[in-house]
């Protein structure tokens, strides 16, 4: 632990952006201003990137009126990136620091941007340069160990769980259009936000019928007989899959639609929902389509979750108090309160312990099937959402008696 007395502060924001993750800019922000230790306090334009370019804002100096706004603004408004950081660039990054007098800094992203945080912390101490530098956790994919959740995916798993009960509407309108609909939703290797489509689910007709996970490998026959079985019996099918869902020998389903690799060889797949209804109408005939929100689940401000806005603000605040007592080389965490109502406060973990480490759904959030969650995941992710989603009223099916 080292407390430094006083010095300048930049944040940045990394990685996919989410409904929220300006709301932990701003308790960033403002907590900074409430600081006297706090000199200059700048922005990273487009993330690390942007800083390895000195393309830095002013954020002391930004209108008064903009912070309120900008709490309930989506997307990332100093801009993010997805770039690993090289040899050189450390080099680079510690001169900027030193140059700028930067003493603290905030990243916020997910688990690429906790390694790029860790890596430049660890090259500030070669160079014996001080400063303190912490993580704010932001991922819709849920995925970030040590933490009860992570800012980000109440919001998405609002929008995904709305998402699925009103497509499902306009296939019970007419079934024998498309009686199977495949929605794909994002998840790179963890199926937190898929599971999320299973929030409206009430009884056992309600959609999803299937729900699909990377986590479980996927079967061709047990897929196909689980539809059959609830086409016969409903006249329709709501499938939820996530982006990349396996096969038995590991090879995405969305392999034949992969555009190559991210920055952090990442592959970013696409066609996992394709290939589905590609084989429902080749192997059952049976018609199908597909919904694939993309960006939209990411980033809706319509779904953007209260309490979810309230978590991102929160670790944005505890990072800039923790980074001022002294605290470096750390994330934020989220820990859950259920007594007597469901709350969260902060904790701390170490860096280490979160850079390139994924949690993925634990078994006991799934049923025997391992295609639908259990009561257990609804508990831990219903609060996070800020709000039940609707049970919409069908009309009766009383016919009308026949003239004579």
């Amino acid at each position: 632990m080292s407390l430094i007395t006083h010095g300048n502060i930049v944040i940045g924001q990394s990685g996919g952006a989410t409904a929220v993750i300006n709301a932990s800019l701003v308790g960033a922000v403002e907590a900074a201003l409430t600081s006297e230790r706090v000199e200059g306090i700048f922005g990273m334009r487009y993330g690390i990137e942007g800083f390895l370019r000195e393309d830095l804002i002013d954020l002391r100096r930004q209108p008064a009126h903009i912070w309120p706004q900008l709490l309930h603004t989506p997307s990332a408004a100093l801009g993010s990136c997805r770039y690993k950081l090289k040899e050189g660039d450390l080099e680079r990054a510690v001169e900027i620091l030193r140059r700028y007098n930067i003493r603290y800094m905030a990243y916020i992203g997910g688990n690429d941007s906790a390694d790029t945080a860790h890596r430049l912390l660890e090259a500030a101490r070669q160079a014996n340069y001080e400063i303190n530098i912490i993580s704010v956790p932001k991922t819709i994919d849920n995925d970030l160990p040590y933490t009860d959740h992570c800012p980000g995916y109440g919001s998405a798993a609002r929008f995904i769980a709305w998402a699925t009960v009103d497509s499902t509407m306009n296939t019970i309108s007419i079934p024998s259009h498309y009686p199977v609909k495949v929605i794909e939703t994002m998840g790179r290797d963890a199926g937190w936000l898929a599971a999320s489509s299973a929030l409206g689910k009430y009884t056992e007709a309600d959609p999803p019928h299937i729900i699909l996970l990377p986590e479980q490998p996927f079967n061709v026959e047990r897929f196909l007989t689980r539809v059959e079985e609830v086409y016969r019996q409903l006249g329709y099918v709501v499938v939820v899959a996530a982006e990349a869902i396996r096969d038995e020998q590991g090879q995405a389903l969305g392999a034949a639609g992969q555009a190559g690799l991210d920055a952090f060889h990442h592959p970013l797949l696409s066609g996992a929902a394709q290939y589905l209804v590609e084989l429902v109408k080749t192997q059952l005939g049976i018609r199908a389509r597909f919904d694939k929100p993309g960006d939209l689940q990411r980033m809706a401000s319509n779904s953007i979750s209260p309490v979810d806005r309230d978590e991102a603000y929160l670790v944005g605040e505890m990072a800039v108090q923790a980074l001022l007592n002294g605290e470096s080389d750390k994330m934020v965490t989220l820990i859950r309160h259920s007594d007597p109502v469901y709350h969260s406060t902060t904790g701390l973990v170490e860096l280490a312990k979160v850079a390139n480490v994924q949690r993925f759904l634990p078994d006991e959030y799934l049923d025997e099937s391992k295609t639908m969650v259990t009561q257990a995941f609804k508990d831990y992710a219903q609060p996070l959402i800020g709000g039940p989603v609707p049970q919409y009223t069908m009309l009766e099916h009383i016919k009308v008696r026949k003239m004579r």
